[in-house]
């Protein structure tokens, strides 16, 4: 008997201990292990309220207690229940625009079906009968701006009247209102239309991409003929858009043009109404990216004034951070003159006043102004490149610490910053999400992940540490999972994961979302994992960041060789089994390795791999690399197509056949010139798949595929 209950016990054990291993299937297609946060969570005007969605709708509760004061929106009523997919506030919140039966355009971009509801009447009327996109409240909440088929509409919401602004939209010619391809993924807006403060006028972009050359992608859904898509992406050393800045007048119907100090190729990077409703600026690059250009426009007749001028040896990065005092007399503005990012106090006029911010660290994010206290609350890398904490500086220079708990830490505001809700995590501990009042003190706990704390608690999960790994002068930050069995005295295969582009980090001290539980699984295969963040990276400063320009993959793959081989001399690494991942611009870098570290790396998987510049982008690339007729080096030494002949190793190649940012081209050529140099290699290609692999059934394919070839290749 005794025996026996022994046995049962072993038993119960053993099925106990492999319930806590880790599935692709449980991580990829049940989601078991997703993270909570706070999402739809909107302050409301009196700081004291905040709204979000619920079963019930869209409710209002009290800031301090979480107690519902009231349904704003009933959905149940209204038989739309979980079927709103975002919603926004008039300037004076007594009417809701909510979102319905969104579909993508591209990787950030949308059209839907969008509602809007007036609180006091108790009316919910459509502000089209089709579905659009960018639907924006005026800023006196009296109109809706919005865009479809590629041209500009406002929506008259007490006459639920729809005005069309402009008439010569045309796909694949003109786009009015919207970002056309390049615009979207690489300055990073896809609404291309602005209010003034006075909700009388719209600062919109006119796009003409006629000239502009196609990409066509084949879509297969069991029809008799594949479907073109066809769309207009400039490369590499090609024509763009030609943008035109263009200003609606509702009252007049009439437009004026926007004057600027440009004559030849550049873009109009930003776009952003002074508080003054006769007065907003643009953002001007030249085609190099190494001159961006603030201009103060005049609404009335399209003349400009340069307010200030960025330039750089290299490129000028594009950033969100201007801010206008209400007072119309100032504006602040960050920038990296210094050789990191700092804010910056302009009268404006344009004359600077004085550098707010000082020191060895960057600024990442700029929060606002708190009127009651006159400081700009911001974001910064201070303590280290690895965390994040927030902080408020005062127009003297004076910096005082907000939040700086352990790892990562960001934040949100009400609109008066007498609370804001503050979202931090490490590593090692998943995101938790406080209310916070304006004396740092705790008022309430929205979000713990207790759940997942919980289902993770007795798993065997592997703990990040943090390291740094010398190469050419430098201490590169890095990271290292290892099994949660780890046995000092074993040898263990290592896969570094890389994606290493100029300014990214993969290395920080923040609970992951990507890959995270994928790593986590292959630690319980018997794999360490590595990440490196290479020279180029961010939250270092500007030269650290900026010296792979021109020369991209070149010093990224020397610290990562440089990398694998400090890990190979580790006792517990086999030496003879290092292997490296990326996806995108890792994809290119895990690439380059495997065929530039050869004799270092034994394995590599890529997936939408960039494998020759010439082939993607103009901004994104032409601000790294110029023109491949003006750096032929940089492109012919740094690309991967050029270099099939140096694989030795196992090269595992993927890609979704519908990306239109990486094309599937990219992955065709690698392919052809590794066949013609007789190189064996895995490939597999994801029909209808994005550059993200947009299905759950193509990323538990995928990750399946990885899985199996790590183990069979590395282990």
């Amino acid at each position: 008997m005794r025996v026996t209950t022994v046995l049962m016990l072993m038993m119960i054990s053993m099925m106990t201990t492999a319930q806590q291993k880790l599935s692709l299937e449980a991580i990829y297609k049940n989601g078991e292990y997703r993270t909570q946060s706070v999402p739809n969570f909107r302050f409301m005007n009196d700081g004291q309220h905040y709204s979000n969605l619920t079963r019930q709708g869209i409710e209002k509760f009290d800031i301090i207690t979480g107690e519902s004061v009231g349904i704003l929106f009933n959905a149940v009523e209204a038989e739309l229940r979980n079927q709103i997919q975002g919603y926004s506030f008039s300037k004076n919140e007594d009417k809701i625009l909510m979102k319905f039966e969104s579909e993508p355009v591209y990787r950030h971009s949308d059209r839907a079906y969008y509602f809007l509801y007036d609180i006091e009447r108790g009316t919910f009327f459509p502000v089209s009968d089709k579905k659009i996109s960018n639907a924006t409240f005026s800023p006196d909440g009296s109109k809706v701006g919005y865009t479809a088929d590629n041209n500009l509409f406002w929506f008259d919401c007490e006459a639920q009247k729809e005005h069309q602004i402009t008439t010569d939209g045309k796909v694949n010619e003109i786009i009015n209102g919207m970002s056309d391809w390049v615009y979207e993924e690489e300055l990073a807006f896809t609404k291309a239309f602005f209010w003034s403060p006075d909700g009388k006028k719209i600062a919109y972009y006119r796009f003409d991409e006629s000239e502009v050359k196609e990409m066509i992608m084949d879509l297969h859904n069991d029809n008799l003929y594949p479907e073109w898509q066809r769309f207009k992406y400039p490369k590499v050393g090609e024509k763009n858009a030609d943008v035109t800045i263009k200003v609606y007048d509702i009252a007049s119907q009439q437009n004026i043009t926007a004057k600027h100090n440009l004559t030849d190729d550049f873009y109009v990077a930003r776009v952003k109404w002074t508080k003054d409703a006769n007065w907003f600026t643009l953002s001007t690059l030249n085609r190099l990216q190494n001159e961006l250009t603030l201009l103060k426009i005049d609404a009335q007749t399209g003349d400009f004034s340069p307010l200030l001028t960025e330039t750089s040896e290299t490129y000028v990065d594009v950033h969100d951070d201007l801010y206008f005092l209400d007072n119309g007399k100032y504006f602040f503005w960050t920038s990296e003159r210094d050789g990191f990012n700092h804010i910056y106090w302009y009268g404006i006029d344009g004359k600077l006043q004085k550098q707010l911010t000082k020191g060895d660290y960057d600024v990442t994010r700029v929060y606002g102004y708190d009127k009651k206290t006159e400081k700009i609350i911001f974001q910064a890398a201070k303590k280290s490149p690895l965390k994040r904490e927030v902080y408020a500086v005062d127009m003297k220079g004076n910096v005082e610490e907000i939040a700086a708990n352990e790892g990562w830490n960001e934040a949100q505001f009400s609109k008066t910053k007498d609370f804001y809700v503050l979202k931090n995590s490490t590593a090692n501990s998943p995101l938790e999400v406080r209310v916070m009042n304006r004396d740092q003190k705790e008022v309430r706990i929205l979000e713990t992940n207790d759940r997942l704390k919980s289902k993770i608690k007795d798993m065997p999960l592997s703990k990040t540490e943090f390291l740094t790994i010398p190469n050419a002068g430098y201490d590169l930050n890095a990271l290292m999972m290892k099994p949660a069995d780890f046995d000092a005295n074993k040898k263990y295969p290592v896969l570094m994961y890389v994606y290493g582009g100029p300014g990214s980090q993969t290395v920080q001290d923040k609970w992951p979302t990507r890959h995270y539980w994928f790593f986590q699984y292959l630690t319980q295969q018997g794999f360490i994992i590595v990440s490196v963040d290479n020279r180029g990276t961010g939250a270092r400063g500007a030269d650290f960041k900026k010296m792979t320009y021109l020369k991209l993959g070149d010093l990224e793959t020397q610290d990562q060789i440089a990398a694998a081989k400090y890990l190979g001399n580790l006792d517990y690494v086999d030496d003879s089994k290092i292997g490296i991942f990326g996806w995108s611009y890792g994809g290119y870098m895990s690439t380059l390795c495997i065929l530039k570290g050869a004799k270092v790396f034994n394995t590599a998987l890529a997936v939408a791999p960039v494998t020759n510049w010439k082939w993607y982008d103009t901004i994104y690339t032409e601000r790294f690399m110029r023109t491949e007729k003006n750096n032929e080096k940089g492109y012919k030494e740094n690309s991967p197509v050029y270099f099939a002949d140096l694989l030795e190793g196992n090269y595992f190649l993927a890609h979704g056949m519908a990306d239109d940012n990486v094309h599937f081209q990219h992955s065709i050529e690698m392919a052809d010139a590794l066949i013609k140099s007789n190189k064996q290699f895995d490939t597999y290609f994801y029909p209808n798949r994005n550059h993200g692999m947009n299905s759950l059934a193509a990323q538990l394919h995928l990750f399946t595929k990885m899985s199996n070839f790590l183990n069979e290749n590395l282990k």
